[in-house]
């Protein structure tokens, strides 16, 4: 994984944390539901952010390679392996 990618993701990541500490202590504190609810709308978007980080490096690095160096010999290969990622993602 990139310099960059990987600090991103750690850097996504470590405000998720601080997102689900805010949400246990909303519910802690017996937070009205909606401003829970808003927050974990909230989560999940940052969430589907840091996927589509993972994807998109997972796509562009190791699906098809920096400079044609690929894990994959063929286009069918990378074809059945974007459809396993998206399926993993997407569930």
């Amino acid at each position: 994984m990139s310099s960059h990618v990987y600090e991103d993701a750690k850097r996504r990541l470590s405000r998720i944390s601080g997102q689900v500490n805010g949400i246990q202590k909303m519910i802690e504190e017996e937070r009205y539901c909606v401003d829970v609810l808003t927050q974990v709308s909230a989560l999940r978007a940052a969430l589907d952010q840091l996927g589509l980080v993972l994807l998109t490096h997972h796509l562009e690095d190791c699906v098809f390679g920096n400079d044609g160096d690929s894990h994959f010999d063929s286009k069918d290969e990378r074809v059945a392996e974007i459809r396993t990622t998206l399926n993993r993602f997407l569930k």
